[in-house]
């Protein structure tokens, strides 16, 4: 691929899905970026459009497959465009794409980098990316086979990066200014079981906290059956590590959680969330929870219901079923719950967590709290306490990426807003 005509080749990418997607578009872009490449805000405006892909979802996958046909227009009109699609609607065989899209001209595997990105890089200056928070993959793919799951079959089995390879990461991304990273994996807290010597999440942790100038560490998505008692003991004395975890139950019904193939009970699943608080009694927890998974009836929605109501999570984040091809769940299961009742249960399971966020947030109010700046919205500050709670404030000057003390004067269910008392030390 070669663009000698062009002074600053400039790409745009289009991200949907969860977190691991994110990271991995951070990581072309970077390396897009280093070839001299310039990120534009609008795909009209680019020479080269990536799509990085979800399907975890029937919606996520209906969007995708919207924006690529929103392409094929594009591409009609210039076919110079060059369209990368990667992502899980890839997964491990993407031959069999081509066809479906044929004015796709790169089909990338998840976190695969193009091969003309391998060639020598463009003369131009690459754009300096000004966010103070980043994503690092540390594992990828999956082995729990989950039965509603698709990410086994996308991103393959779990394969986790050398120690040595993300801490170098990391010490780069500090050097160019960020000061925030989070680990990512599908099963973040089974990290190094497949490396040799073996390795934990935790042992990553304590390493990463001894680089210099790093502020912050959060990591995610957790599996409750491999948050380890080292792992706890780790974040509860890990300094960099914030009191915060992402710890999807799914469902509060054993049956359904069997059905699932999740390797826990409800039971078993509270005990853990009683282990960490009591190890570290400010954490904040959030979930994933799906409701209308097959067979699931009113009583064990209310199992569901009743679990996240005796917990109190920090945040929920809910879902309807969806069958996806190829999954235990799509072959064994039929989608047999009725659109109306999914929809009742998610409304049912948001109105309660407004509630219970309303009333954790509530206790920040009249509160100084520490905040790392990330950048501005409307005119105010924005930036998240260690606990992953949004605040916006005001006052002070060039804050960004800075830490600072920010008193509460305001709360709400998504967000907390107040005034800035004073920067931090730095580390």
């Amino acid at each position: 691929m070669s663009f000698t005509n062009l002074t600053m080749p400039q790409y745009h990418i289009w991200t949907i899905g969860c977190q691991m997607n994110r990271a991995e578009s951070e990581r072309l872009s970077e390396r897009l970026r280093s070839h001299g490449y310039s990120e534009v805000p609008l795909a009209a405006d680019a020479d080269i459009i990536v799509v990085n892909s979800c399907v975890v979802r029937q919606n996520a996958e209906d969007k995708v497959v919207n924006k690529l046909q929103n392409l094929r227009a594009m591409k009609a009109r210039n076919p110079l465009l060059r369209i990368v699609l990667t992502g899980c609607i890839v997964g491990q065989n993407p031959a069999e794409l081509s066809e479906r899209f044929p004015f796709v001209d790169d089909f990338l595997a998840p976190g695969e980098f193009p091969t003309w990105l391998q060639l020598p890089s463009c003369t131009a200056k690459p754009t300096d990316d000004s966010s103070v928070c980043s994503y690092v993959p540390i594992i990828q793919g999956c082995n729990n086979f989950c039965s509603y799951c698709i990410v086994p079959y996308r991103r393959g089995r779990e394969k986790s990066r050398t120690p040595d390879e993300i801490i170098s990461e990391v010490k780069h991304l500090v050097l160019q200014g960020k000061k925030e990273i989070t680990l990512v994996g599908q099963t973040v807290d089974s990290y190094g079981h497949d490396l040799t010597p073996k390795t934990t999440l935790a042992q990553l942790l304590v390493s990463l906290n001894n680089v210099p100038g790093l502020s912050r560490i959060r990591f995610l998505t957790n599996h409750p059956k491999d948050m380890s008692p080292d792992l706890i003991e780790a974040m509860s004395k890990i300094d960099k590590v914030c009191r915060q975890i992402n710890l999807p139950i799914q469902s509060g019904d054993d049956a359904i959680l069997k059905a699932m193939r999740r390797g826990y009970s409800a039971q078993d699943y509270s005990a853990l969330v009683a282990r960490l608080r009591q190890a570290i009694p400010d954490i904040a927890i959030s979930t994933d929870i799906i409701v209308g998974f097959p067979d699931e009836n009113d009583e064990q929605f209310q199992n569901t219901f009743k679990l996240l109501k005796d917990i109190r999570f920090d945040s929920v984040h809910v879902a309807m079923y969806s069958p996806r091809p190829g999954t235990l769940a799509a072959r064994e299961y039929t989608d047999n719950v009725d659109q109306k009742s999914k929809k009742e249960r998610i409304t049912a399971v948001e109105a309660l967590q407004k509630e219970i966020a309303t009333e954790i947030n509530n206790s920040y109010k009249d509160r100084s709290v520490e905040v790392l700046v990330e950048g501005t919205n409307k005119g105010r500050w924005k930036g998240r306490t260690r606990s992953d709670k949004i605040v916006f404030f005001s006052g002070g000057e060039e804050l960004v990426g800075k830490t600072v003390s920010v008193n509460i004067e305001k709360t709400g269910p998504w967000s907390l807003k107040g005034r800035f008392l004073a920067t931090l030390p730095e580390n």
